[in-house]
């Protein structure tokens, strides 16, 4: 879904590299399951699964293409909140940007997008 975002890489799990492209980089985290709701007959297991996506802009327009990237982001997740049919609702919290100053070159603008997935599975392991 994060690949739709037009000219902006993602990684998942990935450190920040040295190097962060104009337009701006997205990096995956798988994040918690957290505990399920459980039902029995039949037997489901009811997650709100917490995924990040750390959301990472520099240059002398940041601002501007931070918006942009979050309003992406945003738009990407809004297009299919089932994620394909895979969860039953997908949600974005709002973002907390902050700059990083870095030494020697133009400071980072970044923030952690939590994404919240609402989904249901008869085996807690996938199968």
């Amino acid at each position: 879904m994060l690949r739709t975002v037009p000219h902006v890489p993602v990684l998942r799990g990935e450190v920040l590299p040295e190097r962060v492209p104009a337009a701006g980089l997205m990096i995956l985290r798988d994040g918690e399951p957290g505990e399920p709701g459980v039902t029995l007959s039949p037997l489901r297991y009811h997650y709100q699964h917490r995924a990040e996506i750390e959301a990472v802009v520099q240059g002398v327009d940041r601002d501007s293409t931070f918006a942009a990237l979050c309003a992406s982001i945003g738009a990407a997740i809004s297009a299919d909140r089932t994620l394909g049919g895979l969860c039953d609702w997908v949600e974005a919290e709002a973002p907390r940007p902050v700059d990083l100053p870095v030494e020697g070159a133009a400071s980072l603008k970044a923030a952690v997008i939590t994404v919240v997935l609402h989904y249901t599975t008869a085996d807690p392991l996938g199968g």
